[in-house]
């Protein structure tokens, strides 16, 4: 395992604290750092170990399908907190999900055909908006943790479901753009 790997499994370490700690009982204000750190840090690492494969010439067909699975790991473990906490619809969820395992599936049949899937510039624009809903929903919950801004706290849900939708839609565009790769393989 090179050092780019290493750095995209500490996403995978880090998707499984941030879910005890987002869950822990009280929604203690200690915890919105921790949970900031470990969403800043999740997405730092995401754009180094691109750099750093690239830079040590470290780029394999394995870093390509397991940034991808880092990402969506710690991208779902998220947003599932974000369900429990009632920010983000399970019907959205839902549909996320479906996207991700069907390139998970994607990318394992066109493994088949000796063909790496690596991430698509859809994928990408997909990714950046995940995270921009990410970051809004850790946001409205740190309002809630914090207990400030309460009268604008129904604002900042409802921006979040928009920017939310709005990912989704972008994510079920990318997932058609990965399709179209897939069937033009055949």
């Amino acid at each position: 395992m090179n050092l780019a790997n290493k750095i995209t499994l500490s996403r995978i370490i880090l998707a499984p604290v941030f879910f005890i700690i987002f869950l822990l009982p009280g929604k203690e204000a200690w915890t919105v750092p921790v949970l900031w750190f470990i969403f800043i840090v999740s997405e730092l690492t995401d754009m180094l170990d691109g750099m750093v494969a690239r830079k040590q010439n470290e780029v394999s067909d394995f870093g390509k399908l397991f940034d991808p699975f880092a990402d969506t790991f710690m991208q779902l473990t998220c947003f599932f907190c974000f369900v429990v906490d009632g920010i983000f619809p399970a019907v959205l969820f839902l549909l996320v999900i479906y996207r991700e395992f069907s390139i998970l599936f994607i990318r394992n049949l066109m493994l088949k055909k000796g063909v790496t899937l690596g991430a698509r510039i859809s994928g990408k624009v997909k990714t950046v908006f995940y995270i921009f809903a990410g970051g809004s929903a850790l946001l409205t919950d740190s309002l809630h943790r914090l207990a400030v801004f309460k009268q604008l706290l129904p604002y900042f849900k409802t921006g979040t479901l928009i920017i939310f939708i709005i990912s989704v839609i972008i994510s079920i565009v990318s997932f058609i753009d990965y399709l179209i790769i897939f069937r033009n393989q055949k």
